[in-house]
């Protein structure tokens, strides 16, 4: 598995409208767009930082992922997303590794990219994303 880059820190928030502006007023990053994930219950906004991102996600439903995981541990840091070259082979190296998965074949997440998560017991609590964006 070759992992290109951190492609995106993706952060929890209660809301997208009142967190961009520390990342646009403060820290003078550009709002890439925004963009409404149905099957994640999720709405993401993107912030360029060099080759990277930075993801805010706001839950659009009460039991989507990202507000389950305000309730338990807040606002915050909710995972790190690694670019790879080829998710499936990627996958693949993971499941032959006995790497505990939250997808065994990815899914499309925001902009189109193929995602999949690594379960946080395999990662020491960390949910790490990997991503392929063609």
């Amino acid at each position: 598995m070759k992992l290109l880059k951190i492609d995106h820190l993706g952060i929890a928030v209660n809301s997208i409208e009142e967190g961009k502006n520390f990342w646009t007023d403060v820290l003078g990053l550009p709002l890439e767009g925004s963009e409404t994930v149905t099957e994640q219950k999720t709405t993401t906004a993107f912030f360029p930082v060099g080759e990277s991102e930075i993801e805010l996600l706001e839950s659009t439903s009460p039991d989507g992922p990202v507000a389950k995981f305000i309730e338990k541990k807040g606002q915050g840091i909710q995972h790190v997303a690694f670019a790879v070259e080829n998710i499936e082979e990627a996958l693949q190296e993971l499941k032959e590794k006995g790497v505990m998965l939250i997808d065994q074949k990815p899914r499309t997440g925001a902009g189109g990219a193929k995602i999949a998560f690594l379960h946080p017991k395999a990662t020491n609590g960390i949910l790490v994303e990997l991503c392929q964006r063609d």
